[in-house]
């Protein structure tokens, strides 16, 4: 019974190694990164009027919340 646990172990093991994935190095100057920073950054955009931030606000979080839902209160 231990031989073919250890057989097994070693198996598995062997099968793990040869699916880990070495990452490549990256090979980009610290400019590069740095541009690639600022273009994945979200663009502030700001209401003319009110000052306040647009972006990121969703409807759902901006919308005001009811007391209570019509299909609850009449049965």
């Amino acid at each position: 019974m231990d031989k073919r646990l250890a057989k097994r172990h070693k198996r598995e093991v062997a099968r793990a190694r040869e699916k880990v994935k070495i990452s490549e190095p990256d090979v980009r100057t610290p400019e590069q990164i740095a541009a690639a920073r600022e273009a994945s950054r979200p663009e502030i955009k700001r209401d003319t009027q009110s000052g306040v931030q647009a972006t990121g606000r969703s409807f759902r979080n901006s919308a005001a919340t009811s007391t209570g839902s019509a299909a609850k209160t009449a049965v």
